[in-house]
Formats: structure tokens, C-alpha cells, sequence
């Protein structure tokens, strides 16, 4: 089974930009690595430094560096891919002899489905991934880095597996969603009440999961303005 094999949509992506362009992304491809019989289905959503053009800027170098891993340097598991973005984007930020450190990068979850044989596996810098399961939510918590350099010692990404099962909702967001601001007391969204909802919403179809998450966000946020750029995956297997 391929994202685009059943009759109904079984995916959804909910992109809200604050400005016209966006630092958030999401960058979907289908592959076949070398000694493969069959296509991989990578997913990357993501959060660049920034947004607006700053943001945008970044994101061009964030797809850009995916496609040079996935398509042209073949590599198939989702850390060994983040672990090469990364490398690229240092590179690409700081050209030997700049005189400032930059330490720009993204924040993103990278899934590699393949449906053929209902297995994920991804890997995740900073932002978690969430399954919904028989009516349960399940997180798998990221690696506490960002694409990108930091103040801290570069370590390998981590790679987690998933046994997918018929009917499993895979959930993969930034944090503009948990972040807005609204409400009867202009307080944020939270990640607590983003599973609630998600979870309230699970056994609805995708088309539908999406609009009650916009309708949520848009009276939550009310008058005020949107603080960042908001985008929300959810792929149903």
C-alpha cells in the first residue's frame, strides 16, 4: 500500500504561515533506495529558525539538503539522513573564513514509511512524533538537538522503529499549533490540549480531523495575532 493507493484521502496537512512565506515546511518523497524491491515513503515535517523570509531562506537550504541525502546520496534510515542535513547545513551557514558562527538549523521530525510491509521508521530533533492507536496516544520523544549547530556536543541522531498496524494515525507537528496564544485568558494552546483534541478527533476522517483542528486554532487565537507558523501532519495507515 502507497500513500495515494486507496480511494480515500488518508492524510492530512494542516499549513498555516504567520507571513506570506514561511520558515515552517514539510517535504514529502517517494523513493527507491538501491537493493530495494519497493518505494519508500519519506515525510519530514519541519521548523526552520525563523519565519518570514529568514525562515523561508532557511527551509530552501533544509529541502535542498533532504533531496541531496534521500535522492542523489541514497541514504535510507531517517537519523543517518538528519545526521547528513545537518552536516550540510553547518556547512552551507558558516563557509570557511566567515568570521560569525551561525547557528541556524531546524527543529523536524524525518518518518520513512514503508506500507508494503506497515513499518516506520524516523528520527526527531527536538519535536516529537505521536501515534494514535485503538483510541490511545503514544509519544516518542526526539533527541533534545537541533539540525543545525548548538552549544553542545554534536551527537548522532537517534533512529526509532514502529510496527505500524491497520488503522494506526501517525501525528507529526512544529510548535506554532501548541504555541498560540488565545483563549478566555490569552494563555498558549499547550501540547496537553493538542493530544486532547487529537485524540477527541481520531476516529473521524482525515478531511475532517483537519477541519476541526483549524476550527480549533481560529477560535482559540480569536482577535489576536499568530505568533508563529503552524503545521500539522497526520497520516492514517
Amino acid at each position: 500500500m502507497s500513500i495515494t493507493e486507496t480511494s480515500t484521502r488518508n492524510f492530512f496537512i494542516l499549513y498555516k504561515p504567520k507571513d506570506i512565506v514561511s520558515g515552517d515546511f514539510y517535504y514529502a518523497q517517494a523513493h527507491q533506495p538501491p537493493g530495494y524491491n519497493h518505494e519508500l515513503f519519506y515525510m519530514c515535517t519541519a521548523d526552520c529558525t525563523g519565519h518570514g523570509v529568514p525562515g523561508a531562506l532557511m527551509s530552501m537550504v533544509g529541502i535542498s539538503r533532504l533531496n541531496e541525502s534521500i535522492i542523489e546520496k541514497n541514504l535510507i534510515h531517517p537519523n543517518l539522513i538528519l545526521d547528513n542535513v545537518r552536516r550540510g547545513i553547518i556547512d552551507s551557514l558558516n563557509p570557511e573564513g566567515s568570521e560569525e558562527e551561525s547557528k541556524d538549523g531546524m527543529d523536524c521530525v524525518l518518518c520513512a514509511y514503508d506500507f508494503k510491509n506497515y513499518k516506520l521508521e524516523f528520527a526527531a530533533a527536538n519535536n516529537p512524533l505521536w501515534l494514535v492507536r485503538n483510541g490511545q496516544i503514544t509519544e516518542y520523544k526526539p533527541d533534545k538537538m537541533p539540525v543545525g549547530k548548538y552549544s553542545e556536543e554534536l551527537k548522532p541522531f537517534t533512529l526509532h522503529k514502529i510496527d505500524l498496524q491497520k488503522g494506526d494515525t501517525i501525528y507529526t507537528f512544529t510548535d506554532g499549533f501548541a504555541d498560540q496564544f488565545g483563549g478566555p485568558k490569552g494563555k498558549k494552546f499547550k501540547y496537553k490540549q493538542l493530544e486532547e483534541l487529537l485524540l477527541s478527533t481520531s476516529h473521524l476522517s482525515l478531511d475532517e480531523q483537519k477541519e476541526k483542528l483549524t476550527d480549533a486554532f481560529e477560535k482559540w487565537r480569536g482577535n489576536l495575532e499568530q505568533v508563529d507558523d503552524v503545521c500539522v501532519i497526520g497520516i492514517r495507515v
